[in-house]
């Protein structure tokens, strides 16, 4: 690309623009999508920004609250990936459960407690599909000895307390878990999507993690109160890069 080329697409792409913003320190981190898709949001970040040191993949997540529920963190949970890996490896879903870990205690400031989510819970069913989630768990442990992390589960042994001690005894994260990792994109998607008009939570993001610097993404069917609550969090990542 030539310098003539670059200047054409800063001046007539905006969102290229205001990621050169965030790139030259003008500014501290940006949010769009609520007029664009999440591919035309996070090429210019890739392209420009690229990925934070140590982080393996870029995923999304969306920081869910719940009305009037007793699990998670008082009904606070992060879903992930639910808005860009489609079908992710093993490695890669071990990366986007240690991601969202970071991203939750951040955010909720609470101890992650992490779900590897499958339509099995501990060998009750056998497929290649669960043969992934096992995988991943297995890495994320490795690689994260000190997190709080286990699967598989179905989302009720994950969450209740009862459910959790009854298909997963002895498990420190079944019934307790405040972190959702999603074997698929798919059902990532449609589970914070249900949740949100089913349970009438407040669905904020999706909000992008391994980026290097801030910038979220929103659902072009955001309202008003979902653009001020992703600004609010990225916020917060901002303020966490500065304290580092």
């Amino acid at each position: 690309m030539t310098p003539d080329q670059a200047k054409e697409i800063l001046l007539n792409q905006y969102l290229y623009y205001g990621v050169m913003m965030v790139k030259m320190g003008d500014a501290d981190g940006m949010v769009s999508g609520a007029c664009h898709s999440t591919a035309d949001t996070l090429r210019p970040c890739l392209q420009i920004l690229k990925t934070k040191p140590g982080t393996k993949l870029v995923s999304a997540f969306f920081l869910m609250v719940v009305p009037d529920c007793e699990y998670g963190a008082n009904g606070t949970f992060v879903f992930a990936d639910s808005g860009l890996n489609q079908n992710p490896n093993p490695e890669e879903l071990a990366a986007i459960a240690a991601s969202s870990a970071e991203s939750f205690k951040l955010l909720v400031e609470e101890e992650p407690v992490v779900a590897m989510l499958s339509h099995s819970t501990k060998g009750s069913a056998k497929h290649a599909d669960v043969d992934k989630v096992l995988e991943a768990t297995r890495i994320a442990k490795e690689q994260n000895p000190d997190l709080k992390l286990d699967g598989e589960f179905q989302l009720d042994a994950a969450i209740v307390p009862s459910v959790g001690a009854s298909k997963a005894p002895g498990s420190e994260v079944a019934g307790k878990a405040n972190t959702l990792i999603f074997p698929d994109l798919d059902a990532g998607n449609i589970g914070y999507k249900l949740v949100q008009r089913l349970a009438k939570a407040e669905a904020y993001g999706p909000v992008t993690q391994g980026i290097a610097k801030p910038v979220n993404d929103l659902s072009r069917g955001c309202s008003a109160e979902d653009i001020v609550g992703v600004v609010a969090i990225t916020a917060v990542q901002c303020q966490a890069d500065d304290n580092k």
